[in-house]
């Protein structure tokens, strides 16, 4: 099967979500150094999401009916994305929103490695190329040695390596979502699984805000529109991907969607002002685009 080439509005949806997605998280950044915490985040990100497509589920009939095997794998889903949700945001709290998202980005490679341990799908040949193209560009953009950020390789580490760890947890974690999701869910609509997932999330998320003393909500009117931002950015992307593009064509999981790194970069320099240095764009972009080509490649 050949992938199908997509029309230049589809095209331009698509650059628009990946910027809304990455809004989100500079969003987010906003919000976290503003008396919110992560958990306070993605409840609220979630919950509202949730709320916005279960909306989508009840307004377009979509059939509630769920298998023996989806009421057994979906909790899992969705417990593993709290996960993800929770680390990614706790990455993008302690390293420039562009750097947690590159490093979030190695997911196809999770996905190709979760495929083979649990269910002994072969990766492909195109997996196994791009894997070292892919971990050279992420080098590259963490400035693994400290050279370009002008310190020794351990007080950069130790700078930047707890939210790098968080983000490749978040990475790991998203790709055995998406390898359970094709392997066990993916006959469920994918309106009425983000719904259930996305509610899962918040529920989880929102419990463990009881760990820390409750919501922790923003002490600063820039917190406020931090939080405000991410969660219409978010909700708004998803409602946008699950109506307006399955009617131009296009599936939500378009790899143009993986530009989300570079869009936040430029954003985040823009409005944080979190600037990296050339050879780390350089680095940035080896992986995005190569995790497009992955995702462009004819099957």
């Amino acid at each position: 099967m050949r992938s199908q080439p997509i029309s230049p509005r589809a095209f331009v949806m698509l650059l628009l979500l990946a910027c809304m997605f990455g809004a989100n998280h500079v969003a987010a950044r906003i919000a976290l150094d503003h008396g919110v915490d992560v958990a306070t985040a993605v409840t609220v990100r979630s919950l509202a999401t949730a709320v916005v497509v279960a909306t989508i589920v009840v307004l377009n009939r979509v059939p509630l009916a769920l298998s023996a095997r989806h009421r057994m794998v979906m909790p899992l889903i969705g417990a593993l994305v709290a996960v993800q949700s929770l680390c990614l945001y706790s990455s993008v709290a302690r390293i420039p929103v562009g750097l947690a998202l590159l490093a979030f980005n190695t997911y196809p490679l999770w996905t190709a490695a979760a495929a083979w341990a649990i269910y002994r799908h072969q990766p492909e040949r195109a997996i196994l190329i791009a894997m070292p193209v892919i971990l050279f560009g992420l080098a590259l953009a963490l400035d693994v040695t400290g050279l370009a950020s002008g310190l020794d390789a351990k007080a950069h580490w130790g700078r930047i390596g707890a939210g790098v760890g968080f983000a490749l947890v978040a990475g790991a974690t998203f790709g055995l979502v998406l390898a359970l999701t094709q392997h066990e869910v993916a006959d469920l609509d994918g309106r009425l699984r983000t719904a259930i997932t996305m509610g899962i999330v918040g529920v989880l998320a929102w419990l463990g805000t009881f760990t820390q003393g409750g919501l922790h909500l923003p002490n600063a009117p820039a917190g406020w529109w931090g939080l405000a931002l991410l969660t219409l950015l978010y909700g708004t992307a998803f409602t946008i991907m699950f109506t307006l593009l399955p009617k131009l064509g296009v599936v939500g999981s378009s790899p143009i969607l993986n530009v989300e790194p570079v869009a936040a970069l430029a954003m985040a320099w823009l409005w944080l002002g979190q600037s990296i240095s050339l050879i780390q764009v350089l680095g940035a972009l080896l992986v995005v685009g190569t995790v497009m080509v992955l995702g462009l490649r004819r099957r």
